[in-house]
């Protein structure tokens, strides 16, 4: 029974959502990777809110000339520096399916480092 990736990281992401759950005290860090760009979400799920949202797209980081794992904490600090002045400390990390090595690692170090805990 051959999957391709996509179902594969479905089947995970699934598995993952079962049992993390973001509240208003402690939100959900939700992460996306593509090809180039990564993003990082609070999502509040039992209001069914994102509360902050940050991407390598954002102009601050967009216009560093670092590498991808580089941008990747650079996304990490940025959302923790949001969080922290929202009120917001603790957070649950989604990993949304992906494997935790790489950009996503790099993001979770780079929350830590602004102050998350998780």
């Amino acid at each position: 029974m051959a999957v391709n990736k996509q179902e594969r990281r479905t089947r995970i992401k699934y598995k993952i959502r079962k049992t993390v759950k973001g509240t208003v005290a402690s939100p959900r860090l939700s992460v996306y990777r593509s090809n180039s760009e990564i993003y990082a979400q609070l999502v509040d799920d039992l209001g069914g809110k994102t509360l902050l949202a940050v991407g390598s797209v954002d102009k601050s980081i967009k216009s560093s000339k670092v590498t991808k794992i580089e941008k990747a904490k650079l996304v990490g600090k940025l959302i923790a520096e949001k969080a922290v002045a929202n009120g917001i400390t603790s957070v649950v990390f989604d990993r949304n399916g992906f494997l935790y090595h790489g950009r996503i690692k790099s993001l979770a170090e780079g929350a830590r480092e602004g102050g998350l805990k998780f």
